[in-house]
């Protein structure tokens, strides 16, 4: 069952399947955020089996979403040059590939690869899939849509620890990743059945593959000095000449966007107020949201023992908060305004994550994260709000993916930074570490409030 993708005009009729084709790709997506929380949960019997270093251990999370965040506008631009529809099954079949390969992985090397191969396959499927949700529906249909395809972060949270829990106390770890394969593979056929053939309009735009690879080493480059810092030290030369290169990396990726014939990104909207604060707001909210992981899984199987089904099932009612905190924020948005919300969300997240500094046990941890959940779910739906809600509809699809790609660096740089904070206790069996890592993320938060409450616009933002 084919047809052509109709056109902004509405003329060619609906999709027959479009709801159905909806909920396949929805899974998808399921699949890429669900990659992170479900590993998060299973990082301590993985470094334990494959005998990992603390700076391994943290790259099986920030490899993925790096890379994942790096190329994300390079799917994009290749799903405009071949069409949606083949990238979207090129990123499925790559990153089901990948799974297995993962789950297979005997040492940190393979496993790393891996990760870096599912980082490629998910940035080249989650905006090619996006950008056909768009093309099958329309108007009132196209909101309910992206809705749906909205809520998967709060819901993708919640399956992953869940199931990271699940699968790494039942049949181990490596089954984080094997789950991928036959859903992926039943995904692959079902989408090459329905989805509809695609014309896809001249005149092509060219990929920006310096671009990207800049923009990706230069993130590689910062990532890296915050990793070696946990061992090294923060003010040494090795780690001041990475940021430097960082740095020198990020200008040369700036200078080529305002050179290129097709430029990757257009750098021009992120001088602007409303889309400069969204991207903030989202690279804050991802980076605290892993922080919560990551301190959370190791203190509970680290510090007192528990299991990974154990560990899973304490953070439900982070997750809940987290899905709680953005539904009441979607709601209250057009009234109450992103300033407001934007700083509430953020000194809500600050106190949840003071509250384990005050007395770390396992209640006070669980309380403080839900807090900090509830906080990080308010702050995702207002990023989102303030860098899209102002922008013109032939901006839309640019800033979209200005926000994602700030989304997964958030992650990679969450990871690196709260491991090498935390590495006494990562590495030994001190509190010390996990207290200097929620200290640091409450501060962290604490600041972004601030610097929200001058940033941040304060009318409604328009959805």
């Amino acid at each position: 069952m084919t047809g052509k993708l109709h056109e902004p005009s509405g003329r060619t009729p609906a999709h027959p399947l479009r709801w159905r084709i909806l909920g396949f790709l929805g899974v998808a997506q399921l699949m890429l955020i669900v990659d992170v929380t479900v590993v998060a949960i299973a990082l301590p019997h993985i470094e334990a089996d494959l005998d990992l270093s603390r700076q391994a251990m943290t790259w099986t999370v920030s490899a993925y979403t790096l890379t994942f965040g790096g190329l994300m506008l390079i799917g994009g631009r290749t799903a405009d040059l071949i069409g949606a529809k083949r990238v979207v099954l090129a990123g499925l079949l790559i990153f089901t590939t990948a799974s297995l390969a993962t789950g297979l992985a005997g040492s940190g090397g393979m496993l790393l690869g891996g990760r870096v191969a599912q980082g490629l396959g998910a940035a080249l499927l989650s905006p090619s899939a996006l950008s056909l949700v768009v093309g099958l529906f329309e108007g009132d249909e196209r909101n309910r849509a992206l809705g749906v395809w909205s809520a998967l972060g709060g819901g993708g949270a919640a399956l992953g620890v869940l199931l990271g829990g699940a699968l790494t106390a039942g049949p181990g770890w490596p089954w984080v990743f094997y789950v991928n394969v036959p859903i992926g593979l039943v995904i692959v056929v079902a989408l090459a059945r329905m989805l509809p053939r695609q014309d896809v309009p001249g005149p092509r735009p060219r990929l920006d593959l310096l671009g990207a690879l800049l923009v990706t080493a230069s993130s590689g480059a910062l990532i890296y000095a915050f990793i070696r810092a946990g061992d090294d030290g923060w003010l040494t030369p090795a780690t001041g000449w990475l940021v430097l290169l960082a740095a020198a990396g990020y200008l040369a990726f700036v200078t080529r966007q305002k050179t290129a014939r097709s430029p990757m990104m257009d750098v021009s909207l992120l001088v602007r107020r409303p889309v400069a604060t969204g991207t903030f707001l989202i690279l804050m909210a991802t980076a605290l949201m892993i922080a919560v992981f990551f301190l959370g899984t190791f203190y509970f199987q680290h510090a007192e023992g528990y299991g990974a089904l154990r560990t899973g099932l304490l953070f439900l009612p982070v997750a809940v908060a987290t899905m709680a905190g953005a539904g009441l924020t979607g709601r209250a948005i057009g009234t109450a305004g992103p300033r407001r919300l934007a700083v509430a969300g953020l000194a809500t997240a600050a106190i949840g994550m003071a509250v384990p500094t005050l007395s770390m046990q396992p209640v006070t941890v669980v309380v403080g994260t839900a807090i900090a959940g509830a906080g990080t779910g308010a702050m995702f739906v207002v990023a989102s709000a303030t860098a899209l809600g102002q922008v013109a509809p032939h901006e839309s699809g640019i800033a979209s993916g200005i926000v994602s790609t700030f989304h997964e660096f958030g992650a990679s740089i969450g990871a690196a930074v709260i491991s090498s904070v935390a590495a006494a206790s990562l590495t030994g069996d001190t509190l010390d570490g996990f207290s200097d890592g929620f200290v640091l993320a409450a501060v962290a938060a604490a600041a972004g409030a601030l610097a929200s409450a001058a940033l941040t616009p304060g009318r409604p933002a328009t959805a």
